[in-house]
């Protein structure tokens, strides 16, 4: 969904759309392609570019990847890391949009972090998408200029959800389950954390979810 809304967003302020979807192990990346192409098809994308990148899954140390190792239960009050990070994923596929970006002509490359992915990912923080930003700058050609743009960076789930139904996303064809690929399994950290932002802006969530929790008091 946050991907999803960030590409309405994209459109919005005018831009022309490629879309890049990275299939790396992941547990759901079938799902989860199905989504990217149907939401390509409804945004008229100028080009559509799927790319299997399976070395982050031998490379493991994440749950999201690595089929010994079960993906927890939400626990939303947790500050540490949670397993489900990738080792610096978010490099490895930004590395790949900026290369598909510079061989398009394209300006920006728009990502969907935001704060609730900073307090556990240290790949989604400000800090690092301004410092990928920067090294973008000097490792491309002198006449390329692509800005890294990650609009809620500083937002909520809760603000990109409201900011979606603004936009008219269509969240059916969003996936953000680790878990399982149908329906949602309703109680992982993602499934959590987006069934919350609905329920904090008062729509429901489209998709099919086996437990539909509240998690709003």
């Amino acid at each position: 969904m946050d991907s999803a809304t960030t590409a309405y967003e994209a459109k919005e302020r005018g831009y022309d759309l490629y879309f890049l979807h990275t299939s790396y192990g992941q547990k759901t990346e079938t799902r989860e392609y199905d989504c990217a192409t149907k939401l390509a098809e409804e945004m008229d994308a100028r080009d559509f570019l799927h790319i299997e990148t399976d070395h982050l899954k031998h490379i493991g140390a994440s749950s999201l990847t690595d089929d010994t190792m079960a993906v927890e239960d939400a626990d939303m009050e947790n500050e540490e890391i949670p397993d489900t990070y990738v080792p610096f994923r978010n490099a490895n596929l930004l590395s790949m949009a900026v290369s598909y970006a510079e061989a398009n002509d394209c300006e920006a490359v728009f990502v969907g972090a935001h704060s609730e992915d900073y307090s556990g990912y240290p790949d989604c923080r400000p800090e690092f998408f301004e410092a990928f930003e920067a090294m973008v700058d000097v490792g491309t050609k002198p006449e390329t200029e692509i800005s890294i743009d990650v609009p809620f960076v500083e937002d909520s789930k809760t603000d990109i959800a409201e900011r979606g139904v603004e936009l008219g996303v269509p969240f059916e064809h969003t996936w953000s389950c680790y878990r399982a690929e149908e329906p949602a399994c309703g109680t992982c950290d993602s499934c959590a954390y987006r069934l919350q932002a609905f329920q904090n802006v008062g729509v429901r969530d489209p998709i099919e979810y086996a437990e539909r929790p509240q998690y709003v008091d």
